[in-house]
């Protein structure tokens, strides 16, 4: 079991892309012009990828003032030149990482629909390999952290403190000056200065999870530039972030969770963790106090399993790799491919994804700075949610004692936007689907194509024939499905079916 789970590591659907240290390849642009050279990225060199850089403004109000460096990267397209229909930009994913190896998705849709585009991705500021890259404090997700759900004062304190500590670490640390920077808006600047560079007269976007979020502010600041837009997964503009981040996906995430419970339960056969959910919740509650009591290799506590192992929540195609996991310790007492996925999966080491997420999400609009409001909102959530609510609101804590400004939310409006695709798996809980109905009611030309009974978050393209045929349809001709009246979905595209699972033994 653990050799099948080895040789699938580098399948899994994470929810943070690995962060690289420099900038890797390609050349250095000035003056608003990008030098595309060759990339050092081994996937991106195999697609047939060129690489650069871009100098903008640190702060987009004064343009003359200090510059950073944006890494970007480009598959140019392979259609016809007179089928050629303008630059696609892939928007940063803050929750995924850097968004600079995006691009390779465009091989993904079906008839070659973006092969008429060129594909563009750039890592956000703040996050390698765009440079300067934050980071604060590389062990914050170090080994056998105290228990996320405090049992006592002391623990709660603790973790209060931890969470202090980080913010304060990322005010003072040698990045500090990007602090201010980091909105949605700022990267919404960013595009416009990338737009420019490439000589697009509009941009094309495709956004994902977090990343629609700041897909809505551009279009809202530059309806004018956006030609096409696919939006898979929408973050609820009403809601950043404090509820969109931290309390509206915890429900979300425990029964989603119990879906997983239920799989493994039907391949029982495979793993031996139970035959019903009640049997696997059993198993499962037995395992996290073992790791509490003595934790797995030493280093992995209770914790670490519920980081790791809350992958399957987020993404379907995780439930065989963790399915694995979970019952090679249960049987084998498999410790070092659990410590392997927690270091892989949460970045052990290394937390620029984590920085650069909190340095946007903490400044794009205001967050309650009482512990005793948290507090408060904590305990109730976890009343409903107790397996996945404490985590997340120790993970969205530095927020409250971020030190630069918040500012306020751009106020999101769609109508004066070209037609956009909005795609949504109604049980997403990273990004529920009260997102999407909300951003195609304030986009009137979008239409929204919801996959009943999906659990995954911005899992496209790829992922899903029926959608990806949606997708593809409406970069090759724009079509869209018919919008129909009401809040709801305009098309809809059966689940798929489970995944499969890994061959063990």
């Amino acid at each position: 079991m653990a050799g099948a789970v080895a040789a699938a590591l580098l399948l899994l659907t994470a929810p943070a892309a690995p962060a690289v240290a420099a900038v890797p390849g390609g050349g250095t642009g000035t003056g608003g012009r990008i030098a595309w050279d060759d990339c050092a990225d081994p996937a991106l060199t195999a697609a047939g990828a060129e690489c650069g850089t871009l100098r903008v403004p640190l702060d987009h109000a004064d343009p003359g003032g200090p510059k950073i460096t944006l890494a970007l990267s480009r598959i140019r397209h392979t259609a016809p030149d007179s089928d050629y229909q303008g630059v696609l930009l892939a928007v940063p994913n803050p929750l995924g990482g850097s968004g600079y190896t995006d691009p390779l998705q465009g091989a993904l849709l079906p008839d070659r629909a973006g092969a008429a585009y060129d594909w563009v991705g750039f890592a956000r500021r703040g996050l390698a390999p765009s440079s300067p890259a934050l980071t604060c404090d590389p062990d914050v997700f170090a080994y056998d952290r105290p228990p996320y759900a405090p049992a006592t004062p002391a623990e709660e304190a603790a973790w209060v403190a931890r969470t202090e500590s980080y913010a304060t670490a990322c005010d003072t640390g040698p990045q500090s000056a990007l602090l201010d920077h980091m909105k949605a808006t700022d990267t919404a600047a960013d595009m416009e200065y990338i737009r420019a560079a490439l000589g697009a007269g509009r941009l094309n976007l495709y956004a994902r999870s977090y990343g629609t979020y700041t897909a809505q502010v551009y279009a809202t600041l530059h309806p004018d530039r956006v030609r096409r837009a696919v939006l898979d997964s929408n973050v609820d503009p009403r809601r950043v972030w404090y509820n969109a981040a931290n309390f509206d996906q915890n429900v979300g995430l425990e029964e989603n969770l119990r879906l997983w419970f239920d799989w493994l339960a039907t391949h029982n056969s495979v793993y031996g963790l139970g035959t019903t959910r009640a049997e696997v919740t059993a198993e499962w509650d037995r395992q996290i106090a073992a790791v509490t009591a003595a934790p797995a290799a030493g280093v992995i506590g209770p914790d670490e399993w519920a980081d790791l192992f809350l992958v399957a929540p987020y993404f379907q195609s995780s439930w065989p790799l963790l399915g694995a996991a979970f019952a090679g310790w249960v049987h084998d007492g498999d410790a070092v491919t659990l410590r392997a996925l927690y270091d892989q999966l949460m970045q052990h080491g290394d937390d620029n994804t984590y920085a650069a997420m909190l340095a946007q999400i903490c400044t794009d609009a205001p967050w309650p700075a009482s512990w005793r409001t948290w507090r408060a909102d904590t305990v109730a959530s976890a009343r409903r949610a107790p397996g996945t609510t404490w985590g997340n609101t120790w993970f969205n804590a530095p927020c409250r004692t971020w030190g630069a400004e918040a500012g306020t939310p751009v106020r999101v409006n769609g109508s004066a936007v070209a037609p956009v695709l909005l795609v949504h798996e109604t049980l997403d809980a990273a990004t529920p689907y009260a997102g999407s109905l909300e951003v195609r009611s304030r986009f009137p030309r979008a239409s929204l194509v919801a996959v009943p009974g999906g659990i995954s978050n911005g899992p496209t393209p790829g992922s899903h024939a029926c959608v990806d045929a949606h997708i593809a349809a409406y970069l090759t001709t724009g079509e869209l499905p018919a919008r129909v009246p009401g809040r709801g979905a305009d098309a809809e595209c059966a689940a798929g079916p489970a995944p499969t699972p890994y061959p063990t033994g």
